[in-house]
């Protein structure tokens, strides 16, 4: 018929909505530092549901993912594990300038799938070492520094140096100690935690006055600086909804 019912009026307006929808959301290639899998699943799920937009992650190694910046990968945003790296890419000119935030303060534990093998005060680590500890190393992955200056502040390094076993990532420490191949690791909290709880194993959240401050940045990169999707993810990483998400798996604001 000529004149519209409300019920036919309603299901064309939602498909014109849907359709204009469909047509500005894009996808964001994001760079993505290995302490940061989990909770940007998370935050790509949600971030995908409000905005419309697709965030494709790609995880490694912070320094890692500076190599493959530099040799021209297209990531339009990088979400790293320290403030260096971003900031050496922007004084690189492939960042855009003055987009660069700290998103997160990221926190250590000392971790083991064994539920008996953490103590909560982590005096494990005074003990004659018994099997692998895993960390991160700290050429490469900014969760190694503190995993080893937590053992210089504790006296025990020298100790338990023959024993490190050490992963080009905090993701592979974790794999590590997942696994069993080291009966202990230093991770990130948030590999460990979710919802506020840690559900497996037994762990020590390493205090902060044993290693220096895990701030950690986000960056518009150069291929992202005229991509909507790339600032909305900037935006939502700085919103409330986005840090609800980190506040979850152990990081600060």
């Amino acid at each position: 018929c000529a004149i519209l019912c409300p019920s036919m009026f309603r299901l064309l307006l939602a498909l014109l909505v849907a359709a204009c929808s469909g047509a500005s959301a894009a996808p964001v290639q994001v760079a993505v530092a290995a302490n940061m899998a989990a909770p940007m699943q998370e935050i790509a799920a949600r971030f995908q549901a409000a905005t419309g937009h697709q965030a494709i992650v790609a995880l490694g190694s912070t320094g890692k993912l500076y190599a493959q910046v530099r040799h021209g990968a297209p990531f339009q945003v990088l979400v790293a594990a320290d403030q260096e790296t971003p900031e050496r890419l922007e004084r690189e000119g492939l960042a855009v300038p003055g987009s660069r935030f700290t998103y997160a303060t990221g926190q250590i534990a000392l971790w083991s799938a064994d539920a008996q093998a953490v103590d909560a005060q982590g005096a494990v680590l005074a003990q004659p070492p018994r099997g692998k500890l895993a960390a991160a190393d700290p050429r490469v992955a900014p969760y190694g520094a503190p995993a080893v200056a937590t053992l210089e502040r504790l006296g025990v390094l020298a100790a338990w140096q023959p024993h490190l076993v050490q992963g080009e990532s905090v993701g592979q420490a974790y794999q590590f100690a997942a696994t069993g191949n080291a009966r202990l690791g230093f991770v990130a909290l948030s590999q460990v935690m979710a919802s506020g709880r840690i559900p497996r194993g037994s762990a020590w959240i390493v205090p902060p006055h044993l290693h220096a401050p895990l701030k950690q940045d986000a960056l518009l990169l150069a291929p992202g600086a005229d991509a909507p999707a790339a600032k909305a993810l900037m935006d939502y990483l700085r919103s409330d909804a986005g840090r609800a998400v980190l506040r979850g798996y152990g990081y600060t604001s």
